[in-house]
């Protein structure tokens, strides 16, 4: 197996929204939310964005592979409202993805466990036994035969969620470095993107809204 090279690229990260309290993001493909483990793999999202906004808290993560929207803290308290928004399962997600093959039905959920596989980290495995619940629904836009352009709306937030449960339906995310094999795999990158992102503002309560042009 190769060795994996981080490279991330050098845009500056676009900013969607930033007040006192939150800051939202559009997240570039094949940068690390936070730092790696190395110092070659510290350049990631949060350092760069640190640069602009010192307070800048985690609340949540997108994969390397994945673009898209992402909601930071910039207020301890403001982090804590907004982790139990997750927590609770509150927010509201929807990825897009384009699709190996052609998805059936139109409409669907996935409900299969997950756990990672630990021969073979960082790569997460379907475990009905002990693997911790997890649930995706999909909607298709458009499809070939060979290619379904899907929304993803995770109900649940697994590691590696998305990427396993459209692998386990025989349809894995185009261009997954992971889970996808054969010309399926041969893409310039994920064809995963985190398209919007709903939560209450955790200073006013108010339904905030923010979404992020899809790259593919």
């Amino acid at each position: 197996m190769t060795e994996f090279v981080y490279a991330p690229p050098p845009d500056i990260p676009v900013v969607l929204h930033a007040d006192d309290h939150v800051l939202v993001v559009d997240k570039q493909a094949g940068l690390l939310s936070v730092p790696g483990r190395g110092e070659d793999r510290a350049d990631c999202l949060i350092a760069r964005l640190r640069e602009a906004f010192p307070t800048v808290l985690l609340v949540h993560r997108l994969d390397l592979d994945t673009s898209g929207v992402m909601v930071f803290a910039l207020t301890p308290q403001a982090q804590r409202d907004l982790s139990k928004q997750f927590e609770d399962r509150l927010t509201k997600k929807v990825y897009v993805a384009r699709l190996s093959g052609r998805l059936q039905p139109e409409t669907g959920r996935v409900d299969l466990p997950l756990i990672v596989d630990w021969p073979n980290r960082p790569r997460q495995k379907v475990d009905h036994a002990e693997g911790r619940p997890a649930q995706t629904d999909w909607r298709v836009v458009r499809a070939t035969d060979a290619e379904t352009r899907v929304r993803l709306m995770p109900v649940t937030g697994r590691s590696h969620q998305l990427r396993v449960h459209m692998a386990s339906l025989g349809h894995p995310i185009l261009g997954d470095p992971l889970y996808a094999t054969g010309t399926a795999a041969d893409h310039p990158r994920l064809m995963l993107h985190a398209e919007s992102l709903r939560f209450r503002h955790p200073d006013t309560g108010v339904q905030a809204g923010f979404s992020a042009k899809v790259p593919f």
